[in-house]
């Protein structure tokens, strides 16, 4: 054969070869349970038991029940369009651009805030051998808030030269992250265990409302977000129609168990005289960091210095990636024509700067209303999970605006559990408290405004027409969801019948999970009946596929 021939008949490499399946399912549930185990398990545990005493531990059980909802219903939307920022993409697709605006709004806050309660998990545990960091009301001192701002800076150099050796360290991390508490579980369950703190005070001793105030203001959903992971890889798993729903659930489930383990040898090891003033005032050496501090007391010391260097390594871990995320989402936002074009700017290394400036200077701002990771970690759950409401609205949406789109993972009943998932979204969001999601409504409008801004006075040539029609149900559905927490009896520090965060306390336990459901449907209903005509959403969809290479 000449050499005409054999040009004639040699394979022609593709241009865009599309996304390679390489993913298995192991790899996708490590993907998952590196951002599952995070900060949360150096406080969960404390924060929890003091909410709900003994009964934290079914916290957990209703918090992991509430995220496989959640994920269930955002496996089918993440294989469907393997794209990036999809939380934020999914609505975009169903209900236009003054929805897709939005969700990408609230998906910037999530991110944004992640970096700074990381920061803050690391601050509390340094504390312990630093007094200087935090005042004895657990604030941030002066120079606290300056040892915030190092970290913080550290978090944007390293995105800004290094982050490619970063992403090479991420599977070496997750066993780091997964490693340091099981071991920690192991020791504290064959030295110090004492059967008998399981029920002191009585099993649950702040009622129901402690156990669903647990769910939302301890760390116990913030410990469970980042189930998504698997799904933003669909698009590369071999098989995503069986790997995707098992590495879902299975990270949720290994995560719930390492979780409820933690909380099991958190209480089983505490001294009885940490009980002297009841579950709320739990007392023992060095409380600041948690399970250091008890490591600490019970004279596993060698175990305390490990857990402070965790404290340091996760939590850093965790922040640097969450820096690169937020700098990403105001990229795409802008792309989009949200904001102004000045958040597209990359430098030589391809790195949106003036997106990562804008993230560490509002990532500063967050400490000064949230001086402490508790209060953080209610706003960061609120924002995350009215992030991820938005898959529940969109999927009863998108099988009628997008029925011949091939599946790779396809819900059952999801007729069902799509309404499911938003009402349990919205519950997680209402247990927040009031005094958590007013703050959350004074980002929101914030964002609105420099949405608006951006607009009116033309920073972004790129700004989109406005489907206001398909979502005007979104500004009844914020303020409704404010209303009822206002008038409702949560708050972030404990019922609001005992604290004063500003809620009435005027519709009774009950009856307000009742009205949360029912606003709910109705404001999910009226979505369906007024999202975009189909052939709209397909040119909002564009080519968005999945091109399969062995």
């Amino acid at each position: 054969m000449d050499a005409s021939q054999t040009a004639a008949v040699a394979p022609v490499t593709p241009k865009n070869p599309g996304l390679k399946r390489d993913i298995g399912l192991i790899g996708l549930i490590w993907t998952s349970e590196g951002s599952i185990i995070g900060s949360g398990w150096l406080f969960g545990a404390l924060f929890a038991a003091q909410a709900a005493g003994t009964a934290a531990l079914i916290s957990w059980v209703i918090g992991a029940a509430a995220i496989i909802i959640l994920a269930f219903v955002h496996a089918e939307l993440g294989a469907m369009y393997p794209v990036a920022g999809g939380t934020a993409r999914f609505p975009h697709y169903a209900f236009g651009s003054a929805a897709g605006a939005s969700f990408g709004w609230f998906s910037w806050l999530q991110a944004v805030t992640v970096a700074p309660i990381e920061v803050m998990a690391s601050v509390d545990y340094l504390s312990v051998h630093a007094s200087w960091v935090e005042s004895s009301k657990d604030h941030l001192t002066a120079r606290g808030y300056a040892l915030a701002v190092v970290f913080m800076a550290v978090f944007v150099i390293v995105n800004w030269y290094g982050i490619k050796f970063l992403a090479h360290t991420n599977s070496a991390a997750t066993w780091w992250k997964v490693a340091v508490p099981v071991f920690t579980v192991l020791v504290l369950a064959f030295t110090h265990f004492h059967g008998s703190n399981f029920g002191v005070g009585g099993f649950a001793p702040f009622g129901t409302k402690g156990v669903l105030s647990a769910v939302s203001t301890s760390g116990i959903i913030f410990a469970l977000l980042g189930f998504e992971q698997a799904d933003q890889l669909a698009g590369e798993s071999r098989n995503p129609a069986r790997d995707i729903p098992r590495a879902v659930i299975g990270s949720i489930l290994l995560g719930a168990v390492i979780y409820v383990a933690l909380q099991v040898v958190f209480i089983a090891a505490l001294p009885h005289s940490a009980f002297a003033h009841g579950w709320a005032n739990l007392a023992f050496t060095a409380k600041a960091g948690p399970f250091a501090g008890l490591a600490t007391t019970v004279g596993l010391g060698w175990l305390a210095t490990l857990l402070y260097i965790d404290a340091v390594i996760s939590p850093s871990g965790t922040g640097l990636i969450y820096a690169t995320a937020t700098s990403r989402v105001s990229y795409g936002l802008s792309r989009n024509g949200y904001v102004p074009a000045i958040f597209e700017r990359t430098s030589k290394r391809g790195v949106p700067w003036f997106g990562l400036l804008f993230a560490f200077v509002m990532g500063l701002v967050v400490f000064l209303p949230f001086p402490t990771w508790q209060k953080l970690v209610g706003f960061v759950t609120s924002a995350s999970v009215l992030m991820y409401a938005g898959a529940p609205l969109a999927i009863g949406c998108l099988r009628k605006q997008d029925p011949d789109r091939p599946r790779p993972y396809r819900l059952p009943g999801s007729w069902f559990w799509a309404p499911v998932a938003f009402v349990v979204a919205n519950l997680i969001i209402y247990w927040s408290g009031w005094d958590t999601l007013w703050r959350l409504g004074l980002a929101i409008v914030l964002g609105y405004l420099l949405l608006g801004g951006s607009a009116l006075f033309k920073l972004n040539p790129k700004v989109p027409h406005m489907d206001w029609k398909s979502a005007q149900w979104l500004p009844v559905y914020l303020l409704g969801m404010g209303v009822i927490s206002w008038q409702g009896g949560f708050c972030s520090s404990g019922p609001a019948s005992s604290v004063s965060c500003g809620a009435t306390d005027r519709i009774p336990l009950w009856w307000d999970i009742v009205i949360i459901a029912v606003f709910s449907l109705v404001i999910y209903y009226w979505a369906q009946a007024v999202r975009l005509p189909d052939e709209e959403t397909q040119e909002y969809i564009g080519s968005v596929e999945v091109v399969a290479t062995d």
